[in-house]
């Protein structure tokens, strides 16, 4: 038994247990911040246009001809869930799309900004040139050299300063 509990302590401490779990709590934190930009910020201007109703207010009853107790049909969600009428409600399933959308947007986002990152960090160094092209016949060269192997014209030496 005390084995596994020396197991379990290492893996629970392992460094990438403690990420995976503050990456979950932040996580739900942005969800509530993108729902929260999603009913409060974006859909009251786009019920607006649409005659002035909230989009999670949106639906329509699965039963055909099921009319209230006046006779008309049933104006509003609230009133179709208290008479008890299975309805669709496409509304909140347009929000909730939305809600999607903007969370994998802005996690693509991230993620690519963080691969740019990493891209940056592991390129390469240039290595060190040890060879030129000769003026004449374009064949590599070492760069000490003063005469082309190849065509064997005589090369003018580069001098350092």
């Amino acid at each position: 038994m005390k084995k596994i509990m020396n197991e379990f302590k290492e893996f629970a401490v392992r460094g990438n247990v403690i990420d995976l779990a503050v990456g979950v709590i932040i996580g739900g934190a942005f969800g509530k911040i993108v729902t929260s930009f999603v009913n409060d910020i974006l859909m009251p201007p786009i019920g607006l246009l649409m005659g002035n109703r909230s989009f999670e207010q949106l639906f329509v009853p699965l039963e055909s001809g099921v009319l209230t107790s006046e006779g008309s049909k049933y104006a509003t969600l609230a009133m179709a869930e208290e008479a008890g009428i299975p309805v669709l409600r496409y509304g909140q399933f347009i929000n909730v799309v939305l809600d999607f959308l903007i969370v994998a947007f802005c996690i693509f986002l991230f993620i690519k900004g963080i691969n740019r990152l990493k891209r940056k960090k592991e390129e390469p160094a240039q290595p060190e040139l040890t060879t030129k092209a000769c003026p004449y016949c374009l064949s590599d060269i070492p760069l000490a050299a003063t005469r082309c192997a190849h065509c064997t014209s005589v090369l003018e030496v580069e001098r350092s300063s």
